[in-house]
């Protein structure tokens, strides 16, 4: 079980490089490449999870190219854009690895899993986290061999759902904590 989504605007550009450099210090072996609108889109979401679902996505990548058994072309690229009408951000992540298995409608539920040594929760985490950030999922075959997983949320909605960096909320919560701690006889 996942916790519920805390909502806040975060710079993406943040939670991408962070998902990357990641994958990036493990494996100089492969091109890891970061390109965005300026300026660069934010959105409110819950940063642990995005950053869980984005990770999740590269670490796929990283596989998908570790299993390409030619010598070949070893890139991983994070394209962060908006809408035309600012409505819609969108998150695509392009590799050159083995490209999408046969049964491809299948890679989101859990537990189905391509690899030897796969959960097959990476995709399913994936998924519930866009679903909760009214968000959709699509994937594609990448143009000269691999795949672009395509993360496409409703900025428009999700800013209703800000829950912002209000000054009074940690008092109040620091309020609620000291009176729950508090010894009932005094």
């Amino acid at each position: 079980r996942m916790p519920k989504p805390v909502f806040r605007e975060e710079s993406l550009v943040d939670l991408a490089r962070q998902s990357l450099f990641l994958h990036e210090v493990a494996h100089g072996d492969i091109r890891f490449a970061l390109v965005h609108d300026e300026p660069p889109p934010s959105l409110v979401c819950d940063r642990r999870q995005i950053g869980q679902a984005l990770t999740n996505i590269v670490k796929n990548a990283v596989e998908a190219i570790e299993a390409v058994e030619v010598e070949s072309e070893r890139e991983v690229v994070m394209t962060l854009s908006s809408a035309s009408d600012g409505r819609q951000v969108i998150i695509a992540v392009a590799d050159s690895g083995v490209g999408l298995p046969f049964e491809r409608d299948r890679i989101i539920e859990p537990y189905m899993t391509t690899r030897a040594r796969g959960t097959g929760l990476g995709l399913a985490i994936v998924k519930k986290i866009v679903e909760e950030h009214f968000g959709t999922m699509a994937f594609g075959d990448r143009e000269g061999g691999g795949t672009i997983v395509t993360m496409t949320f409703d900025a428009t909605m999700l800013a209703t759902l800000n829950s912002g960096a209000d000054p009074d909320c940690g008092a109040a919560e620091e309020s609620r904590l000291s009176a729950l701690t508090r010894n009932r006889n005094s």
